[in-house]
């Protein structure tokens, strides 16, 4: 791409005359012209005309750039919206239908696991998109849909090896997540639940990756299409399994296992060319076009052909290790809680299941906008478009905070009304415990939000290693308020978890705010630096 003109202030620099000045010449204002032109500063006609243009402009690009989010954002939201929509309703199902807490407590320890296990390997998503999406937006395209191949079979790899890995140690893993201490019949519906949900773990990787790439080539709207035709296998299910079967905990894995495996083959499809995608350049084509074909690769790579892919993955594995670990501490702590609730350590943990379930929710929501802006930072970044990275990073940020605002509002009025105490469980020990959560977690909206907008920022400009770093900071300054606030603090157990989840949140928050404002890094979003500077 041709370098813009030089900009001073404002004032084209004439390697170019104003339209408005050719557009006069005539007699002596012709000399006139000619002399300015000679000495390269602006004719006094095209100041006020360069002012209004560039005026126009700005407002353009701000406009550009709020549509260009929002097309991305919106299917974004329904795709990411529907698995914890869905987990709710297995959630929701399996509390209304159980004869105990023990069946809720038992899902809500193994889903912590599981939580824990596939998105620490979540990279295969947030790597693939930027560096998909720069290779491409830099014309780069056959470099691209190799990354994408790579992706694939790394997803089957690691996805292999995990669900042997889940099986066979689950009995060890579930029991650090305090099912030795919630009970044996409660243990028992963990293992089933673990040992069902285990075999979709290749499933859920090549979702992952697939969903990467198609956002690599700014396609948010195949993922939606998929995911609500494959989960609503899954919510037929769940009221055959769970509400006339009474197959508790059990016919909730069977019921989301299969629409993961769904979902799986029908993004290798589109991938591969043979079924259509919602949008973009991805999938069969109607008018016999030739579509661009991401198969799994079947041979190693050369090492420097993987490379960006391997290095961008272990910083990304290495942070959400960070982030998963304060999870699944966070769910064993709860389970040791219940010191001050009618129900024990039983009721604390279901709370923190519900609780944890109504926190995704909102974080997917807020995460529509994380999705929306790292394809398209990474997509300036390829075009070395400076200025646009700026502009998508602050209209992601007014979104952001809006969304905070709204998902905080919506949270109050439902504990307020008592429909979210009533929804999901009629438990009384739960409906305590939750109690003294909710309003820690309608609070803390705005913040999850604006740090999830700063994740997708940062990803899109492939700042990977720094997150990682800045994860473990903030998840050290957690693990330290939580022990302080057990020394010092009345509070049960689960309150404390999550006063010290939010500081974590905080320091995502802060952590991410110094590399965005940063004058010598990607985003410079402080900078007032003239449009079209490349980005460094």
């Amino acid at each position: 791409m041709a370098p813009p003109p030089f900009c001073c202030h404002g004032f084209v620099l004439p390697s170019m005359t104003h339209p408005s000045s050719r557009a006069r010449r005539g007699g002596g204002y012709q000399e006139i012209s000619d002399v300015l032109t000679t000495i390269q500063i602006p004719h006094p006609t095209a100041l006020s005309t360069s002012f209004d243009d560039d005026n126009d402009t700005n407002m353009s690009e701000k406009s550009s750039s709020g549509r260009r989010i929002l097309d991305l954002a919106v299917p974004a939201l329904g795709a990411l919206l529907i698995d914890p929509l869905l987990t709710i309703a297995d959630t929701a199902f399996v509390g209304r239908f159980s004869e105990s807490a023990n069946e809720l407590a038992g899902m809500g320890s193994a889903a912590a696991v599981l939580t824990f296990s596939f998105y620490l390997f979540n990279f295969l998503c947030t790597a693939t998109t930027p560096l998909v999406s720069a290779k491409r937006s830099a014309g780069k395209e056959s470099e691209a849909l190799a990354t994408g191949g790579q992706a694939l079979s790394l997803a089957f790899l690691l996805g292999g090896i995990l669900s042997v890995g889940l099986i066979i140690f689950r009995q060890p893993v579930l029991s650090v997540m305090g099912t030795s201490i919630s009970g044996p019949e409660a243990n028992a519906y963990a293992i089933d639940f673990l040992t069902v949900r285990a075999i979709a773990a290749p499933a859920v990787f090549c979702i992952s990756a697939s969903t990467g790439i198609l956002r690599g080539y700014l396609d948010t709207k195949t993922a939606i299409v998929i995911l609500v035709l494959a989960n609503v296998v899954n919510l037929i299910l769940d009221v055959v399994l769970i509400a006339y079967a009474h197959m508790g905990p059990v016919g909730a894995a069977i019921a989301t296992t299969s629409a993961e495996w769904i979902s799986a083959l029908l993004f290798l499809g589109v991938l591969a060319g043979i079924l259509p995608s919602a949008d973009g350049q991805m999938g069969k084509k109607a008018d016999d076009a030739d579509a661009l074909i991401v198969t799994p690769a079947m041979a190693v790579p050369p090492w420097e052909e993987v490379k960006p892919l391997i290095v961008a993955s272990s910083s990304v594995f290495f942070r959400s290790l960070s982030l998963q670990i304060s999870l699944s501490a966070a769910a064993a702590l709860a389970a040791r809680g219940g010191e001050t609730f009618v129900g024990g350590a039983a009721s604390s943990i279901s709370a923190h299941q519900i609780a944890l379930q109504l926190w995704v929710l909102c974080a997917f929501i807020s995460d529509a906008l994380a999705a929306a802006s790292q394809g398209l930072v990474a997509d300036a970044i390829g075009r070395d478009d400076q200025n646009d990275v700026r502009e998508i990073s602050a209209t992601v940020f007014r979104y952001s905070v809006t969304l905070g605002v709204l998902l905080a509002t919506l949270l109050q009025i439902g504990s307020s009304s008592g429909f979210l105490l009533n929804f999901f469980t009629s438990d009384q020990g739960t409906h305590d415990a939750l109690a003294e959560i909710l309003t820690i977690i309608v609070l803390a909206q705005p913040l999850n939000s604006l740090v999830f907008a700063a994740d997708g920022v940062l990803q899109g400009a492939s700042e990977f290693g720094y997150q990682a770093k800045t994860m473990a900071i903030s998840a050290a300054a957690a693990a330290l308020t939580f022990s302080l606030l057990q020394e010092f603090s009345y509070a049960d157990t689960l309150v404390n978890v999550w006063i010290a989840l939010i500081m974590l949140q905080l320091m995502r928050g802060i952590t991410s705010a110094v590399k965005i404002c940063d004058g010598n890094g990607p985003i410079q979003l402080l900078s007032n630096k003239s449009p079209g500077n490349p980005v460094r």
